[in-house]
């Protein structure tokens, strides 16, 4: 028979888990963070330098000068401890349309993206989305959300199989499945909403035109709109969700622009 004194013993541990792993994001959203930032950093130094040794890198010259001209600026607009990190840029060889950047500040641009963000304003809404990642700790977020999720669908499954290992194995397997789709997809989702919102603040803290955000979508959209899955099962919001998102950003970010310019920042990326 299960003790209840046991499970409540477990509710009350994992609560106080709960409690003390609290944070909040840069937009104010409550985040769960279990992980050290140097541990994350660290691993994500190793795996830079093995794609910058392994990864074939663009050797032309004006499209490696046009990226960094971008990220330059981008980087250059931070405040706090992110201005402080070190930040390294590889532009990759490759078609692939993707951009990312890795805890500790470490970047890499596919030759690719350079297909869909053909002026400095789309590359700089692309990655200054990417620069958000990192200012906000989502990739620490994520894996402590992991880690906290096994942690709870562990004790959920425990309590719910009342000390039966079949009921129990039997709704661990239920409940991660569930977790999935009502919690790490919406989750991400909202990481991906929010670096939209700091990476639209990124680019135009530095001089860049944060309507071009918007045009830099609409050709994501017609570019994917024939293999993009439902939004409820992706990791990211639909393009005419972000759109819409990004528009109701407008009178914000034109503000800082004008106030970056106003400054004398003025980027000139031209490849």
């Amino acid at each position: 028979m299960f003790n209840p004194r046991y499970k409540t013993l477990i509710l009350i541990t994992f609560l106080a888990f709960l409690h003390t792993a609290c944070t909040t994001s840069p937009t104010g959203r409550s985040q769960m963070i279990l992980k050290s930032d140097a541990e994350l950093e660290a691993q994500a130094s190793r795996e830079f330098a093995k794609l910058r040794a392994e990864a074939p890198l663009v050797t032309d010259r004006a499209t490696i000068d046009f990226v960094a001209c971008v990220a330059t600026n981008i980087v250059e607009s931070l405040e706090g401890p992110e201005a402080k990190l070190n930040w390294e840029l590889a532009v990759i060889d490759s078609q692939e349309q993707n951009a990312f950047v890795m805890p500790g500040g470490k970047m890499a641009v596919y030759e690719g993206i350079l297909s869909i963000a053909t002026n400095q304003d789309q590359l700089a809404a692309v990655i200054g989305h990417e620069v958000a990642h990192v200012t906000a700790r989502h990739a620490n977020e994520r894996a402590s959300r992991g880690e906290f999720t096994d942690i709870g669908v562990y004790i959920a499954a425990i309590v719910l199989g009342q000390g039966h290992s079949g009921l129990t194995h039997t709704a661990y397997e239920g409940l991660h499945a569930g977790a999935q789709l009502g919690i790490f997809l919406p989750h991400t989702r909202a990481q991906e909403s929010e670096a939209d919102v700091l990476g639209l603040k990124y680019m135009a803290k530095a001089g860049f035109d944060p309507r071009e955000s918007v045009e830099l979508w609409k050709k994501m959209q017609k570019e994917h709109e024939d293999d993009a899955p439902p939004e409820f099962l992706s990791t990211h919001p639909s393009s005419e969700t972000r759109i819409e998102a990004l528009i109701s950003q407008y009178p914000s970010a034109l503000a800082l622009m004008n106030e970056a310019k106003a400054q004398g920042k003025n980027p000139n990326c031209t490849r």
